[in-house]
């Protein structure tokens, strides 16, 4: 299966290509004499070096993604696992626009409405997306002790910094 990439990661590898081409025919263009080089087939052999090296390398971003996201899913589950006679609560939780901070990580802000009679606490599950709705990033926010009928705000942050547009949804949430 192949693996699939962000569009940073993607303009990355096509930046290094183009600087490794563009390297590869300025070391054609004279010799040591400072006499024209007509050595295309060296143009030809970096260029290719700078293509494999590229392409190897892009398993190992992908898997890294793929492994940075699989260890934050693994962490949301445990937090939801820990969670005992909890209802479900995500017609309660609205998010406002995902926008990235100064660290380049993508934040969201989380309200919820506690519309029991009684204090509650909440655990929102926040899933950030890519425009064809691949998974990105997940990651989840406790709001402690929401007073009955009032409003309890949190911010949700990304685990990693995500590239392009993102959008954010409750993936799951639940009121204890």
């Amino acid at each position: 299966m192949a693996a699939r990439l962000t569009k940073g990661a993607t303009r990355c590898c096509a930046v290094v290509l183009l600087m490794a081409c563009a390297g590869a025919g300025m070391t054609g263009c004279s010799d040591n004499s400072g006499t024209p080089s007509t050595s295309r087939s060296k143009a030809a052999s970096v260029a290719s070096s700078a293509a494999s090296a590229v392409s190897s390398a892009l398993p190992s971003l992908a898997s890294q993604g793929a492994s940075a996201l699989a260890s934050a899913s693994a962490e949301v589950k445990r937090r939801l696992d820990e969670v005992k006679n909890a209802i479900d609560a995500k017609g309660d939780v609205r998010l406002g626009a995902p926008v990235a901070d100064a660290d380049g990580r993508s934040t969201v802000a989380v309200s919820v409405h506690n519309s029991a009679g009684s204090a509650k606490s909440f655990l929102v599950q926040v899933d950030y997306r890519d425009q064809a709705g691949n998974l990105l990033d997940t990651t989840v926010v406790t709001l402690n002790e929401v007073a009955a009928g009032k409003d309890g705000k949190a911010t949700a942050r990304s685990n990693r910094k995500l590239s392009g547009p993102v959008r954010a949804e409750v993936a799951r949430a639940l009121r204890y």
